[in-house]
């Protein structure tokens, strides 16, 4: 009787197998047979387009600066003049050729000559040939080159004198003066001023002692000047020699220097 459990047990399980087979060969029910119709798919909502976004506002223009104006360019500075010779050259020439030539008293050499290395200012020229006057010129030297023509063969007459004019009653003071073109004496006397060209006076002659010039005029009358301020007549033959000495050199054919 102690097998019946184990034989119990067998019994259920049997019967369990053969219920579980019955369950999976039995028909489905009418209502499960029935192929239920598929629910209907839920509506679809027309889709409405969404409204149209709004273009952008173009931004406000910002005002465009004007282009700043470039100053115009500044001219190219002139270029450099070389800087001027500090000292001066001279070129020295006269109508003589082989004059000797002094500056400021000493000798240099002969015409025509070439000086350079000087200094710029007042120089003292003196040209010396044998046969004629000596010539004599103050002459300004600048920096750079000096050319100077010094000339013998020329005449330049401008003497003044003061002097005392000698009447046949009483007297009056002026004047005397010469030049190339002839004599005049200037006085506040207007009936006793004169001018004589050259051609028209005789002669002069001095009369040293007393201190007289006489002066003779073609077909008229003769006048006496004295420079009775002056203890003797130098001045008187001083101013008498250089009109001599002009006159001949005008004669001789030298050129005149007015």
């Amino acid at each position: 009787m102690r097998i019946l459990p184990g034989l119990a047990v067998l019994v259920v399980l049997a019967l369990l197998a053969v219920g579980v087979l019955y369950v999976r060969s039995k028909p489905a029910s009418i209502e499960e047979s029935v192929e239920r119709p598929a629910a209907p798919a839920p509506a679809r909502k027309a889709e409405v387009p969404p409204p149209p976004t709004p273009a952008p506002k173009p931004a406000a223009e910002t005002p465009r600066k004007a282009p700043a104006r470039r100053a115009a360019p500044s001219p190219a500075p002139p270029a450099e003049a070389p800087a001027a010779p500090a000292l001066a050259s001279v070129a020295l020439d006269s109508d003589v050729a082989g004059a000797l030539v002094f500056i400021d008293r000493e000798y240099v050499g002969t015409t025509p000559l070439v000086l350079d290395r000087l200094q710029p200012g007042p120089r003292q020229f003196k040209l010396s040939a044998e046969g004629f006057d000596g010539v004599e010129r103050s002459i300004e030297l600048v920096a750079g080159d000096n050319p100077v023509t010094m000339r013998f063969k020329e005449v330049r007459l401008n003497k003044r004198i003061a002097v005392t004019h000698d009447h046949a009653m009483g007297s009056c003071a002026g004047t005397l003066v010469a030049t190339l073109d002839g004599l005049t004496y200037d006085t506040t006397n207007k009936n006793d001023a004169f001018t004589l060209p050259w051609d028209r006076v005789e002669s002069m002659v001095l009369d040293y002692p007393n201190k007289k010039l006489k002066v003779k005029q073609t077909g008229g009358k003769d006048r006496n000047f004295t420079d009775k301020k002056a203890a003797n007549a130098d001045a008187l033959f001083v101013f008498q020699r250089e009109i001599e000495t002009a006159r001949k050199k005008l004669a001789s054919g030298y050129a005149a220097v007015r």
